[in-house]
């Protein structure tokens, strides 16, 4: 893949073919595109239906979070991160709680980690759900995206039982829950526990061995774990490269290193290798869930949340009826709390990588500076050059096992 990559470089738009015989032909995939299953866009040159050259391009849907953040008390940023992945919004606002709390020192009681291990492993199933299903969809095999649609839908009840919302879920607040799981939502933890395994076997029956399925992915896109460091690569697409490489195991947070759990790892780094890293992966979240229930039980109950007064809103109905509670509410939300002049970052093991907040904060109101390390973003820089070579199929089959995700690749 190395010759492929020389080829390119950025704010490079048309090429050369060595070969003046050859008549190249320049062909927009995107911005609007059903290939692209999102708003950016794909200049290539083909030859024939072979890609010979290509540059990516974003911008089109560019919403300036970052810049919105810097405006914004830190309640008030937790909705911008549920629209960057919102395939897997809540694993978003948990990432950025931790970094609010690894800001203030705030110690979260173990029922309330387990509480979000659960929230976040769901959400990582659903993100995967979306990836391979629709991967399916892409090689022409419709009926496991339908299989597999049911329960992430089950899953979306799940987050509706808990924090009222289903895709953009705003859920938890910094120190923990806004509320306790109540019984009615152990109760679908549990069920999906039961139902998805059959489904998911299910689903891998379609795939895994269907010959169609492999003589479309096997030996597609296949990318070095040298190369993929290069490029910053994190998550199930860098562990399909066989980089054994998870931030739950490496840097561990919300006591994940008390689970016993795997890290799927691929060989070659192909198509293929992705989709079953990621289908071994809701396995392993399926695995962590159940473990995270058993450990909730042994814990005490009615604990939802640390004791942080002054940063944890108080309970709507005294808001309502107490003054208080009202004006502390109000401080709360409007960031007119004092906090620490301090210079954090902390990652979460997203559903596509590595995702990071980088906070740099003067005390004010709002934070004086706030990045975002969007998997989605870096994952993506190295699809035009890697597409060099392939044919127009086999790039798009290529862009859906990334799962870029527009709003985290353009925030």
């Amino acid at each position: 893949m190395s010759e492929f990559i020389s080829k390119i470089t950025p704010n490079q738009p048309v090429f050369e073919d060595n070969d003046p015989q050859d008549e190249l032909i320049t062909l927009n995939i995107g911005p609007t595109h059903p290939a692209t299953h999102g708003v950016f866009q794909n200049v290539v040159q083909i030859d024939g239906e072979r890609i010979v050259s290509g540059v990516s391009t974003i911008g089109y849907i560019h919403r300036a979070f970052e810049k919105i953040a810097e405006h914004r008390p830190f309640y008030q940023i937790t909705p911008l991160t549920d629209r960057l992945n919102y395939c897997s919004a809540p694993i978003n606002n948990m990432g950025w709680h931790m970094t609010v709390e690894k800001l203030l020192k705030i110690e979260i009681p173990k029922r309330v980690q387990y509480m979000r291990v659960i929230i976040m492993e769901l959400a990582r199933i659903a993100d995967h759900i979306i990836c391979n299903g629709i991967l399916g969809v892409d090689t022409g095999a419709f009926s496991g995206f339908l299989y597999v649609m049911q329960e992430r839908e089950f899953i979306y009840e799940i987050f509706e039982e808990i924090c009222g919302a289903r895709l953009t879920t705003n859920i938890g607040r910094i120190g923990g829950f806004e509320r306790d799981f109540n019984a009615i939502a152990f109760e679908k933890i549990r069920e999906f526990l039961k139902r998805y395994p059959p489904v998911l076997q299910e689903f891998e029956e379609l795939f895994v061995r269907n010959r169609i399925f492999i003589e479309r992915t096997s030996g597609v896109a296949a990318v070095t774990a040298e190369d993929a460091l290069d490029y910053g690569w994190s998550g199930p697409i860098l562990r399909a490269t066989g980089v054994d490489y998870d931030i739950r195991v490496q840097n561990p947070y919300c006591s994940y290193d008390e689970f016993d759990f795997d890290v799927p790892v691929g060989t070659t780094g192909d198509v293929y290798d992705r989709f079953m890293v990621r289908n071994a992966e809701m396995w392993q979240s399926l695995r962590i869930i159940e473990q995270a229930l058993d450990k909730i039980e042994k814990e005490p109950k009615g604990v939802f949340h640390a004791e942080v007064p002054d940063f944890y809103l108080p309970p709507k109905e005294q808001v309502y009826t107490n003054m208080e509670a009202l004006i502390y509410h109000f401080k709360i939300v409007m960031g007119e709390v004092d906090t620490p002049k301090a210079e954090v970052y902390h990652a979460v093991e997203g559903a596509n990588g590595e995702l990071g907040f980088y906070l740099i904060h003067d005390g004010g109101r709002s934070p004086y500076r706030l990045h975002f390390r969007r998997p989605s973003f870096v994952n993506y820089q190295m699809f035009a050059p890697m597409s060099a070579g392939m044919l127009i199929s086999d790039a798009i089959i290529n862009m859906s096992s990334l799962n870029v995700i527009a709003g985290e690749l353009d925030a």
